[in-house]
């Protein structure tokens, strides 16, 4: 959060009778900062996600993949034309022929499990399919990080309370008021919460599906 405690409060001159507009706009910053913050980690559990293979080729899965391009660690993606003619193939054409070599190490030294095949200038990659076995240990890894996203959420969801807390206590706001911005965070935390089991509901479906 990036408010500290008395922030917006206006004591001296005629600014004084902006102070309820100030303390609604106060309140709803924290609200707004809360839901910057959560929607940040949500973003990151998608892409997360997006790593954990499944049996479907999806060019998402790649994103991880970096390439050493003159020296330089560059996303597979800003340097190659990524397709997927088959449910279980993808392929890739790197943009500078003189690359594919390097795209080739790249994706074999990634800990998806892939074996890439050159044809040319063009890489073939086939996706195996997940043994049973293997789709359990996916999803057990899936709650996993769904598990870190919601402590994430639940932690910006302590900040906001706490500056709630610290903004009655300093008389900038009036208790009815923090008590209706406490049970917006509560509302909008829950609310959170179920967009994480969502969205790792959504990606085990994808694992599990044979």
């Amino acid at each position: 959060m990036r408010f500290g405690p008395g922030a917006g409060r206006q004591r001296d001159g005629p600014a004084l009778e902006a102070t309820t507009l100030g303390d609604t706009t106060m309140l709803d910053d924290v609200l707004k900062e809360l839901r910057a913050s959560a929607d940040k980690a949500l973003e990151a559990l998608r892409r997360d996600l997006a790593k954990v293979r499944t049996g479907r080729a999806h060019p998402s899965m790649l994103d991880g993949i970096r390439v050493d391009y003159y020296g330089t660690a560059t996303p597979l993606a800003q340097m190659a034309n990524i397709n997927v003619p088959e449910p279980r193939l993808m392929t890739v054409k790197p943009w500078d022929k003189g690359q594919v070599k390097a795209v080739d190490k790249a994706i074999r030294e990634s800990d998806l499990g892939l074996n890439p095949q050159v044809d040319g200038d063009l890489i073939r990659i086939p996706i195996p399919a997940l043994t049973e076995e293997r789709r359990k240990d996916l999803v057990k890894i899936l709650r996993k990080n769904g598990e870190e996203c919601k402590v994430a959420i639940r932690k910006h969801r302590r900040d906001a309370i706490e500056m709630i807390d610290q903004f009655q206590k300093d008389g900038d706001v009036s208790e009815d008021d923090a008590d209706r911005s406490r049970k917006k965070v509560e509302d909008l935390t829950a609310e959170l919460v179920k967009q994480v089991d969502t969205v790792v509901a959504a990606k085990e479906k994808d694992v599990m599906e044979v």
